[in-house]
């Protein structure tokens, strides 16, 4: 019954998921208003696999972290006033009540691991329940219907994205690996204090410790936002983005969320190609290119040296 609902079970991209090829859109159409600066869109979910390097037209390598997307799907819209109203203690912020949210799923798996009340969150969409859920604050013009999949041509080549998650967790840690101290010195009578952060407190009517000071304590495991990441390369056939820099917060295989910068120097000045986002339209026939690159990286099918000959040469004399 459930692979005759939702399908059966495959292996896309690498990892183990549902077969959800069919139309999976139950509701209404949501009617998508124009594309304006400051309009926000939704995020995707996806998992860092690693890093890679790649060269510049101008030779110079640089390296790229690997994200993967595998299935998203969009659950469940809510407009602006439930949003707002749903919140026990409403954070006051710029621009309050302006902004609607969108409840994106990733990696759908068998109903039958999860309670019945998670289930029902999936009721409406027709999507099997995922294993991972979170949201995402879009603009009303930018809102999607519920069942709609989301893929990383979501963005383009060169545009800049945030990147969100969990960094790593190191346990507890001294001031030098937490905080880069330099440590006391190895010898002239130093006793077990190499690795100490020294003096922590101060004299007269300030004797005591400030809040705040560098001190050991538990290091990662925290969240943290990477912003203004550039994407360099997507490759369309695993779904991968490969985004400029190895500084993306989590481990192998940890999950990651990615949304358009807030950086205000790196937003969109024009309207993106998809909006409010990617809707395949391939007529029959038609393929996308298994890898797109940024007109500033070097392609390595492409020539990097060009030769001319002799008879060439000597006509142009």
């Amino acid at each position: 019954m459930v692979y005759a609902k939702y399908g059966p079970p495959a292996i896309i991209h690498g990892v183990e998921t549902l077969d959800l090829s069919r139309s999976l859109l139950k509701q209404e159409p949501v009617v998508s208003g124009e594309w304006t600066p400051g309009i926000r869109r939704t995020g995707l979910i996806a998992r860092k696999i690693g890093v890679y390097p790649m060269w510049m037209k101008d030779g110079k390598k640089v390296a790229t972290t690997l994200l993967q997307v595998v299935d998203n799907y969009v659950i469940k819209y809510i407009s602006p006033e439930e949003y707002q109203a749903s919140r026990k203690a409403p954070r006051r912020y710029k621009n309050e009540g302006k902004w609607g949210c969108l409840v994106v799923g990733a990696e759908c798996c068998d109903p039958q691991k999860f309670t019945k009340e998670y289930c029902g969150l999936f009721k409406d969409s027709g999507v099997a329940p995922t294993k991972i859920l979170s949201r995402f604050l879009v603009s009303p013009e930018a809102a999607i219907q519920p069942g709609t999949s989301l893929s990383p041509l979501h963005f383009k080549v060169g545009d800049h994205i945030d990147v969100f998650g969990i960094s790593k967790e190191r346990g507890f840690q001294g001031v030098m690996k937490r905080w880069g101290f330099k440590g006391m010195p190895a010898t002239h009578g130093v006793t077990k204090t190499h690795r100490r952060g020294g003096n922590i407190g101060q004299g007269g009517n300030k004797g005591r410790v400030f809040p705040g000071t560098k001190m050991p304590g538990w290091m990662g495991g925290r969240r943290r936002t990477l912003r203004g990441c550039q994407i360099l390369r997507i490759n369309t056939k695993f779904n991968v983005i490969f985004v400029k820099g190895q500084s993306v917060p989590g481990g192998q295989n940890s999950v990651v969320f990615l949304h358009d910068t807030l950086l205000p120097l790196k937003w969109r000045k024009t309207s993106p190609e998809a909006f409010p986002t990617y809707f395949p339209n391939l007529q029959e026939g038609d393929s996308l290119p298994v890898d797109i690159y940024h007109e500033s990286v070097h392609n390595f099918s492409d020539p990097s040296i060009m030769y001319e000959d002799e008879e060439v040469k000597d006509a142009k004399k």
